[in-house]
């Protein structure tokens, strides 16, 4: 098992949903938040592999940007 490829969704996820809850009380740091997440997904796609997953990182790259303005 490698950490990075099986333990590190586990923990993005848990931060995806931390954001999403900081958004649900209009806290200001929610979007900062979810752009590093992103940072952080990308990496890990781009380290694994899991090329499916880009359209999904772009769209969240996008729609955390649009809010954090």
């Amino acid at each position: 098992m490698s950490l990075m490829r099986d333990g590190a969704p586990w923990l993005l996820s848990a931060v995806t949903i931390w954001s999403m809850l900081l958004a649900g009380d209009k806290d200001p740091v929610a979007w900062l938040v979810s752009l590093c997440n992103q940072a952080l997904w990308l990496a890990w796609i781009l380290y694994v592999g899991v090329w499916g997953l880009l359209p999904m990182n772009a769209a969240m790259w996008y729609v955390a940007y649009r809010n954090w303005q």
